[in-house]
Formats: structure tokens, C-alpha cells, sequence
């Protein structure tokens, strides 16, 4: 996933969702089916490289991607949840996230495995402090940065800080990806009944949605800047 800004919720001790609540296993699902697309999308991102080192640093970041969609494979299996079928209504939304942003150039795909799969983890980890610890401690490990924060970083900064053209086009690039997550994940929660109960109690209310959301563009912009596209 990309950098890891501190969240809200991380810092919140008690949890409201007990851990064999229905929407656990919706949540893994979801999870699960973002980090095998993660794999997939950067074994393809890797043509794009103009270097070797980008290639196996793609590489290095999809190894960490399947690791993650092995361990929710895992806790989904010691709920006797069957992980293909689990996914399988995930699939159309996040499949329709990724046919609209799907990158057509290098420094498109770096923001987006920094910026776009930050957007995602920003959710999920804003709720995982309110979720029972031993659920917490697998979303928080399945979102951990596969390693490439650095380098994507270098990789954009040395062509934004020369070319004011890829600058402005890469600021409306990630404006772009996160409109679409935000209406993937909307259309997502009113689907799917279960993991938008989970989000609420984690939350605490529909307003309190609201604000994650908010704090989730906050956080975006922070990372736009960080490569330095602000």
C-alpha cells in the first residue's frame, strides 16, 4: 500500500465490533480481493519501467501484495469462509476502480500505487481501531507499505520538480483516482449490507462516515504533496 499517516481511530482503545460480527468476514473478503488485484496490477504496471530497478522494485512491491492476500486467506479460512466465493461480490466494483484508472504511462502508475492504494488503506485503517484486536491486527498487517514509498517518491518528485507539464497533469491524475475510490467504496457499503453495519459501528454514526471521508482527502492531499503535487 502506499505511506501510512497516522490515523484517528488507530489511536481509540476500545473496540465497538466484536470479532464474529458478519461483516468481519465481508471486510477480509474486500481485503483480499484488493490485495490480489494489487498483485496482478503491478506484474502489469512493471512493462511501463523505463529501468530495471523499476521492474524489480514493481516486482518486490506485488510479492508483498500476494503475502497480504495469504494472510487474509488465513483468517478467512479459520472462519470457515471459503476466500474465492467470499470475494467473488467484491469483484465487479473494484474491477470497475481499476478499468477506470488503469495508468497509461509510468509516473501514472507510480502515484498510483502511492496515492491510490493509500485512499484504500486510509478507510479500512480508520475503522480498524474500533474493530476487536485480533481483527485490527490483520487489517493493519495486510496494509502495511509493501516497501515503495521511497522509491515512488524519488521516482515522481525528479520529474514534477523539472517538468511543470507532468506536474499538472499528474495533480488531476490523482484528483481522478480519488473520486473514483470514494465512489467505488459508496457504491460498495450500499451493496453490501453486513460490511456497511461494520463500517457504521466502527465509525460510530452516518456523520461520523462523513468525516472519515473528509479526513481521507485530507490525507490524500498529504500525500499528493509529498511527491510534490500540491
Amino acid at each position: 500500500m502506499g505511506a501510512e499517516p497516522p490515523s484517528t481511530a488507530e489511536s481509540r482503545s476500545s473496540s465497538t465490533v466484536p470479532a464474529d460480527h458478519p461483516g468481519v468476514a465481508e471486510l477480509f473478503a474486500v481485503l483480499a480481493y484488493g490485495e490480489i488485484s494489487a498483485f496482478y496490477r503491478l506484474a502489469d504496471d512493471a512493462a511501463f519501467s523505463p529501468s530495471l530497478r523499476g521492474r524489480v522494485a514493481l516486482a518486490g512491491m506485488a510479492a508483498a501484495e500476494m503475502s497480504h492476500f495469504e494472510t487474509l486467506h488465513t483468517a478467512l479460512s479459520e472462519r470457515g469462509v471459503e476466500i474465492y466465493a467470499a470475494m467473488e461480490p467484491y469483484r465487479a466494483a473494484l474491477d470497475a476502480y481499476h478499468a477506470s484508472t488503469t495508468p497509461s504511462t509510468w509516473l501514472e502508475s507510480m502515484v498510483k500505487a502511492y496515492v491510490g492504494d493509500g485512499i484504500a488503506a486510509d478507510f479500512y485503517r480508520e475503522i480498524a481501531g474500533l474493530l476487536a484486536p485480533e481483527v485490527a491486527s490483520v487489517v493493519r498487517e495486510v496494509l502495511a507499505d509493501t516497501g515503495h514509498s521511497e522509491f515512488v517518491v524519488q521516482e515522481v518528485r525528479e520529474v514534477v520538480e523539472r517538468s511543470p507539464l507532468q506536474k499538472d497533469r499528474l495533480m488531476l491524475w490523482g484528483r481522478r483516482l480519488l473520486g473514483e475510490a470514494i465512489t467505488q467504496a459508496q457504491y460498495i457499503l450500499a451493496q453490501r449490507e453486513e460490511l456497511a453495519e461494520l463500517v457504521i459501528l466502527a465509525s460510530g454514526d452516518l456523520s461520523n462516515i462523513a468525516a472519515l471521508i473528509d479526513r481521507m482527502q485530507i490525507e490524500h492531499a498529504e500525500r499528493m504533496s509529498v511527491l510534490g503535487l500540491h
